[in-house]
């Protein structure tokens, strides 16, 4: 008998202890959950939606350039597991370091990604927005120093390519591609502007980060003004009858800087959500003091007037997605 209650003390004892042990168990995996979600950190981002899911991209890696996936926007998780994480591998690039500010379209049944690396832009292609993207040809766009590119197709279906050119500091240009939107028209290059609002000159002389969209007739160009490294870099806009100019900015630049208590709030890409809603993602400072690794943001942006009256407005009202 008491064998038998000694047998049966211990097996209750089990079950209490094995009970205890699963309810813990649940909360540290629950807290585990928790600390697993960050903020999502990646700079100079941009945000391609096909197949009704959105694909980030964005400067992060030494070895070539991230691409993370998601289905709304809010949670996020690496997409090209298969390559390292890599949509771009530096081995499949013109050079082997500074791979920045990518941007990529779906064009011709192929994915296309324009890209800088050692200051210097290119093109890369793909079958699919996970990438692997293959520079076939391994030379830039340019041969000169240039970054911050980015592909606007006019209404005709004339293709030009925006960026920067170190010039008298970083200032933005405009070319015409040819029709398989990696080789440029040379004659057709073309200054469109640098520094020359107070805004602006905070820290450098920093213009850059161009993305264009078509407000019926009037072609209006938004950029990122000031140094990244200062906390007032911000977003602007100016607006043209061509994409050749002449630029006009808008007196109520900037149109972003330290929403709430964001720092360094720049170097963005505007896209259409599922629901057809304008879309603004940029990055800003992690925090007061550290300006690496930025951190992701989007917020809702709108665009009213018309002409030289063109009106770009920001909501301050952002949200910072995080990394599964």
């Amino acid at each position: 008998m008491k064998i038998f209650l000694k047998i049966t003390g211990l097996f209750f004892l089990y079950i209490f202890v094995t009970s205890c042990s699963n309810e813990v168990k649940e909360k540290v995996s629950h807290n585990d959950d928790n600390i697993k979600k960050k903020d999502l950190t990646l700079a100079d981002p941009y945000i391609l939606l096909h197949d009704d899911f959105y694909y980030a991209y964005g400067t992060m890696s030494p070895n070539g350039i991230v691409v993370y996936k998601s289905n709304d926007l809010k949670v996020w998780e690496k997409a090209a597991l298969k390559t390292n994480d890599l949509a771009l591998n530096k081995k499949d690039s013109y050079a082997d370091k500074w791979f920045w500010a990518p941007e990529v379209y779906f064009r011709n049944n192929k994915f296309i990604m324009y890209y800088s690396a050692d200051e210097h832009i290119c093109a890369a292609t793909s079958n699919s927005p996970e990438g692997p993207f293959i520079q076939e040809e391994k030379k830039p766009i340019l041969s000169s120093k240039a970054i911050d590119h980015h592909l606007f197709i006019d209404d005709d279906g004339t293709p030009y390519i925006f960026f920067v050119q170190f010039t008298n500091g970083n200032e933005i240009w405009v070319a015409e591609l040819e029709d398989n939107l990696m080789t440029m028209k040379k004659n057709t290059l073309t200054f469109c502007f640098g520094v020359s609002q107070d805004w602006e000159k905070k820290l450098g002389l920093v213009n850059e980060g161009p993305f264009v969209f078509k407000n019926g007739d009037t072609y209006v160009i938004t950029y990122s003004g000031n140094d990244f490294r200062s906390q007032f870099y911000g977003v602007g806009y100016a607006t043209a009858t061509s994409p050749f100019g002449k630029w006009t900015k808008s007196k109520s630049n900037p149109i972003l800087s330290k929403p709430k208590t964001l720092k360094g709030t720049g170097h963005h890409s505007l896209f259409k959500d599922k629901d057809g809603n304008n879309k603004i993602v940029f990055h800003s400072h992690l925090n007061d003091s550290l300006v690496s690794p930025r951190v992701l943001h989007i917020s809702n942006y709108s665009v009213t007037g018309s002409g030289d009256e063109t009106v770009v407005k920001v909501d301050s009202n952002y949200f910072t997605p995080t990394e599964k």
